[in-house]
């Protein structure tokens, strides 16, 4: 081994990739029942919940299973119960209420919480490093180590103080092994280390692919008085058209803050669609107009969320490692919801281990899960999003909740179970098929554009850092996903990354503005060429959201 290659190395009883509530929650459950277990986790976040962001109303069950007592804690992070909520049916002009006796019960968010999901995974740090857990942020899990049988030991941690050019500056710093007996990713919606876990171990091999959506938030401060705590509403219909999956999520919280977003299924088939540019069409709606009159945009963030459900849901477990939280798709389509069910993986997992922790593979959590609460909440929803990709609005979200009912009122649904057609990049259509999307340039008001919107996410990169957006071919975006796509990429991005530039008289070129990525992964999804391979930048990169 060279002097480059020479790493330090710790070893612990478990290493987990993610300090997000599926990973955090694992930790906790580990020491609560296994106190002489060590367990660290590397977070890549420059702290806990730096990169965490989700919608959110939270369903508690789970946290209360993990931490009882969290309800009677001053410092909890969820105060603001659901009050109210309403579903709309929107056109560019009017509101159409959908009575809520329509909606299956299994939709309902009572009991649920209002909350911000960095603030939840915050709370959830610290109560884990009370209990002896080691937290490490700013630290990027770049590769899987692997012993001589081929199953997993641990992970390698990310270099830093690389130069673009792969030189070393004053301050390089190798990474280091962390050694391990279980290997926990918890990395969220498609993390690096878990494409490769799935890739080499075939986890895919009988749910053949993941599904995807991308979420976009912006939080805002209202004048006093606008803001209903406890309120929430979502949308459905414009400004997506009838074939497009997606809507939006508003909901009021404390202090005068709305949360309003929008989530794009990645199915969609237009590639000049953009799904920022539909959130910010969204807000010009008369009913949003109205509400976020006077108001002051704060945050913005963007996100990719798994959707597939239980029929995308992979094999678990690997020698030496299994995948946990949203890394294995546990979203709850319909309700928005999976921060509940990845808290209970991670408590799941935790358990395999405890029960045994010599384990090469832990069969008790790859093959209990469907039958734990985690089953129990996404089987019965798991023809919602084949029908409403299959069918579009009306008739898909229709038979979508005429499903719901038969499993909520029969215990069975008509349709079986139905399997997604096909994986979100081979969805597009051609440009030469698709009648071009024209959007508005920004009010600055109500809506912006990309890089304003960056800069309230707090994202920054370490200068002359190496590109962490890799293409397998660099010739592609210009060669072929311009001229069939209109290379998409400068639209799917919420983040101003990708841009064709033309030189007029020169060709075209392909930038890639990696400073400005938010790490939402949609461009490793959405890519109609799978050409774009999003990998961890140095540790402490990347968004630091505030109240998200």
């Amino acid at each position: 081994m060279d002097e480059v290659t020479q790493r330090d190395h710790v070893t612990c009883d478990v290493v987990i990739v993610g300090a997000g509530p599926a990973g955090l929650s694992a930790a906790i459950r580990l020491k609560q029942h296994a106190p002489e277990m060590s367990v660290i986790v590397v977070e890549k976040g420059a702290e806990p919940g730096a990169h965490s962001l989700s919608g959110m109303v939270m369903d508690p069950s789970t946290l209360d299973e993990l931490l009882p007592d969290w309800r009677n804690d001053p410092d909890r992070p969820l105060r603001t119960e659901v009050s109210e909520e309403h579903f709309t049916f929107l056109t560019q002009k009017r509101t159409f209420a959908l009575p809520e006796k329509l909606f299956p019960p299994l939709m309902s968010n009572k009991g649920c919480f209002v909350g911000s999901l960095g603030k939840l995974v915050a709370y959830l740090a610290q109560k884990a490093e009370e209990i002896g857990v080691d937290i490490y942020p700013a630290i990027a899990a770049t590769e899987l180590l692997f012993d001589a049988t081929g199953r997993v030991a641990g992970i390698v941690t990310g270099d830093m103080g690389v130069n673009k050019d792969g030189t070393h500056s004053n301050n390089y710093t190798p990474g280091m092994e962390l050694r391990a007996r279980h290997t926990l990713l918890a990395e969220g919606a498609r993390g690096s280390l878990s494409k490769i876990a799935i890739a080499r171990f075939d986890l895919y091999a009988q749910s053949k692919f993941q599904k995807f959506g991308t979420g976009i938030k912006e939080v805002w401060e209202l004048p006093p008085g606008r803001v209903v705590p406890g309120r929430i509403m979502h949308t459905l219909g414009w400004p997506l058209d009838r074939k497009t999956g997606g809507g939006s999520f508003v909901y009021h919280g404390e202090d005068n803050l709305l949360t309003v977003g929008f989530v794009v299924h990645l199915d969609y088939t237009n590639p000049t669609l953009s799904p920022f540019d539909e959130f910010q069409r969204f807000k010009t709606h008369p009913s949003m107009r109205i509400l976020l009159d006077g108001g002051k945009r704060i945050s913005y963030g963007a996100r990719a969320l798994t959707e597939g459900g239980w029929q995308s849901v992979p094999r678990l477990t690997f020698p030496g490692g299994a995948l946990i939280g949203c890394a294995a798709g546990f979203m709850n389509v319909p309700r928005i919801k999976g921060t509940h069910n990845a808290i209970a993986s991670g408590m799941q997992v935790a358990d395999a281990i405890i029960a045994d922790p010599e384990a090469t593979e832990l069969t008790a959590w790859r093959d209990g899960w469907k039958k734990s609460s985690i089953g129990k909440d996404i089987f019965p929803v798991r023809n919602v999003k084949p029908l409403w990709s299959r069918y579009g609005l009306p008739v898909g979200v229709a038979l979508g909740a005429f499903d719901m009912w038969t499993q909520t009122l029969l215990g069975k649904s008509p349709f079986g179970t139905i399997q997604h057609e096909k994986p979100d990049w081979a969805s597009l259509k051609l440009l030469s098929e698709v009648t071009p999307i024209t959007y508005p340039k920004p009010d600055n008001v109500l809506t912006f554009d990309r890089l304003s919107s960056v800069f309230l996410s707090g994202t920054t990169h370490a200068e002359n850092q190496p590109c962490h957006l890799q293409l397998a071919d660099p010739n592609t975006p210009l060669t072929r996903n311009l001229p069939l796509y209109g290379e998409p990429a400068r639209l799917y991005c919420p983040a101003g990354v990708y841009e064709v530039e033309n030189h007029h008289e020169k060709s075209n070129s392909f930038v890639i503005n990696a400073q400005n990525c938010v790490h939402c992964k949609t461009c490793d999804i959405k890519d109609p060429s799978q050409n774009i391979n999003w990998t961890p930048p140095e540790g402490g990169g990347g968004p630091i959201y505030v109240g998200m």
